[in-house]
Parts: structure tokens; C-alpha cells; sequence
């Protein structure tokens, strides 16, 4: 008997199972959000200004990588992924492990680029109800990503000037 996964991939990795509760999950929380606020009467921005967007998205990828890639926070993918190698710049590299829910929360915490959403998501719901709070932790979070890009470029100066 084949099954849905395995006609799907050809090797029946892909946790559907998971994917479809970790994405009812992030449904649910957004659902429960807007009606508790709505409920608390809490307004909505008129607009979100185009200096907001931009501090939200380099918060956003800084939450991401911090949770998907920092030493650091490990013990939060320790449970769904095993160390796989090292990364740049003192990042890790993890890999998912175990099957079904346990695999698919392991893709979703070892890869930057799909826990951003979610960590976009905790942002907008707060931005939509603090967002002076959210502003100063965003900036915070920015200062880190400008922090990290200096970083870079420092090293990258240093190993011209060595060649």
C-alpha cells in the first residue's frame, strides 16, 4: 500500500501529517489572536509605515536565524534535530530526526527561512498591540542584524588584506 507521503516524494519522508498540524497550529494561534483582540478591543493600525516594514523583516531575520542556526538555542532544537555540522560564523547546522510531527516541527526549526514566518507572525500580532514594545524590540533585534552584517564585513576586509 502506498502511501499519501510516499507519492509524494517517492521516499515517503515528508511528514504531511505534521506539516498539516503545524500549519493548523499557526492557524489556530493567528484565529485566537484576532478574536481576543478584536474581543479586548484592541485597533488595528490604520497603515504599518514603510520604516515598521523594514524593522519588522530585519527583526524577522534575525528571530530566524537566531532560532534556526545559534548555538545558543539548541536545547530548543535538540528535541526535533541533530547537530549536523557547523555553519558560518558560529552557526549550526541541524538536521530534522524522527518521524511524523516530531520531523516536521525538526524541518520547521532547522530551517531559517520557514520558522520566519512564524516569528513574522508573533511580531505583526504584537506590533498590533504594543507597538512601541514591538518597535523597541525590533530595533533591538535590527541592531543585532547590522551588528551581524559588520561582522562580516570586518572578516571579509581582514581575509582581503591577508591574500
Amino acid at each position: 500500500m502506498t502511501t499519501d507521503a510516499a507519492r509524494y516524494d517517492d521516499q515517503g519522508e515528508v511528514p504531511l501529517g505534521g506539516y498539516a498540524a503545524l500549519a493548523s497550529v499557526f492557524g489556530a494561534s493567528v484565529g485566537a489572536f484576532a478574536l481576543l483582540a478584536r474581543h479586548r478591543g484592541v485597533r488595528l493600525p490604520q497603515e504599518v509605515p514603510p520604516w515598521d516594514v523594514a524593522l519588522l523583516g530585519a527583526a524577522t531575520y534575525k528571530t530566524s536565524r537566531l532560532l534556526a542556526r545559534d548555538k545558543i538555542t539548541s536545547f530548543v532544537r535538540a528535541p526535533f534535530t541533530r547537530r549536523a555540522g557547523d555553519g558560518e560564523a558560529s552557526e549550526v547546522m541541524d538536521e530534522p530526526r524522527g518521524s511524523g510531527v516530531r520531523r516536521a516541527v525538526g524541518d520547521l526549526v532547522s530551517c531559517p527561512f520557514c520558522i520566519a514566518a512564524w516569528a513574522a507572525g508573533a511580531l505583526v500580532c504584537s506590533y498590533a498591540t504594543a507597538p512601541r514594545f514591538t518597535r523597541l524590540v525590533c530595533g533591538g533585534l535590527g541592531a543585532l542584524t547590522v551588528a551581524d552584517w559588520l561582522q562580516y564585513a570586518w572578516t571579509w576586509t581582514q581575509q582581503t588584506t591577508e591574500s
